[in-house]
């Protein structure tokens, strides 16, 4: 039985990433509030990742780091704390996070580090700058860690297109809205967490042990594809 760690495991992506791994694993959830599930094989700590130390852990195979946000305004309302606060969010507490883990990852078996990009750091979309540029950076240490810690340790990125948690709410609030998002995706259907998590859950296991310093477009056709 392995144990991983989630960052962020206790509301959308993260957690669908949580379910997924409980049955045959040991999954520590680090994050502001406790997830509403609970089980033997979990273990959650509250903490804020940007301003508090990150709890002590023995061993894991595994890292998530799953926080993000959607920051979407056009660039003459965005201010740099904006860009700050995604960055910090989406960059520096990834940064954060592997640094402290890095000497219990190095010990674990078929060790891996999973980061989240989006879409939008591909496909160019209005109001998108500050969370672009942040994701951006993110799949730039995603390759460049990939080579750093090769051949020990993993690290891969998913991109995801829209996918129906919180953090999109915004995005999904109506009937309309569903059905524009749908039409706007060539594959007409966004995402789930749990299509989220269940490429998370792959690409942690040892069926991925071959796979490193790639980003994985999770995407339904909305970069891939122009019909």
């Amino acid at each position: 039985m392995k144990t991983y760690i989630i960052i962020g495991g206790s509301k959308g992506i993260g957690n669908a990433i949580v379910n997924s791994l409980l049955n045959d694993n040991k999954v520590i959830n680090i994050s502001r509030t406790a997830p509403e599930n609970t089980h033997h094989n979990l273990t959650h700590y509250n903490c804020d990742v940007l301003s508090d130390e990150l709890p002590e852990i023995s061993e894991a195979a595994g890292l998530v780091y799953a926080p993000g946000s959607i920051n979407l305004k056009p660039i003459n309302r965005l201010s740099i704390e904006d860009f700050q606060n995604d960055f910090n969010i989406n960059v520096i507490g990834a940064v954060k996070a592997i640094q402290k883990y890095l000497p219990i990852l190095k010990n674990g078996h078929n060790p891996s580090i999973l980061l989240f990009s989006t879409v939008a750091a591909k496909l160019g979309m209005p109001f998108h700058a500050s969370v672009a540029a942040a994701k951006s950076a993110v799949e730039g240490l995603t390759i460049s860690l990939g080579a750093e810690l090769a051949p020990t340790i993993r690290v891969n990125a998913i991109a995801p297109t829209v996918t129906n948690t919180d953090l999109a709410s915004k995005l999904l609030r109506n009937d309309k809205m569903i059905e524009n998002m749908n039409e706007r995706h060539p594959m007409k259907t966004f995402l789930q967490p749990e299509n989220v998590a269940d490429m998370a859950h792959f690409l942690l296991s040892d069926k991925a042990s071959k796979i490193s310093g790639q980003i994985f477009e999770l995407d339904c056709g909305i970069v891939s594809f122009k019909l």
